[in-house]
């Protein structure tokens, strides 16, 4: 039985999307990998053709929600990149790090 803290979470993202106008789920995926551990990938395109993509891995230890690892990417209609913000390791000197936006 997953915890409750996370299905609360994922109870909200999709409350969450159904408040969305204008919008077409692509993809909504929860992988259930223990009762305290989820990851989560979503695409959601806009009705001018921007996508959202979210990636999330989750995990409830002491009760507390705590992400593992994300990516938020946001791309136009002809699929250049608007943002992404990730948590992949790969610029250390960031005061930020691992935490980082891309333009």
């Amino acid at each position: 039985m997953l915890h409750k803290i996370l299905e609360d979470y994922l109870k909200g993202i999709e409350l969450a999307l159904l408040a969305l106008e204008q919008v077409y789920v692509e993809r909504y995926t929860e992988e259930i990998l223990t009762p305290n551990r989820v990851n989560l990938r979503l695409r959601i395109r806009w009705h001018k053709g921007c996508v959202l993509e979210i990636n999330e891995a989750v995990i409830v230890t002491d009760h507390i929600l705590t992400f593992l690892d994300y990516r938020y990417h946001c791309q136009d209609q002809q699929n250049s990149l608007i943002f992404r913000y990730d948590s992949t390791p790969h610029f250390p000197n960031l005061s930020s790090f691992p935490h980082h936006k891309h333009y």
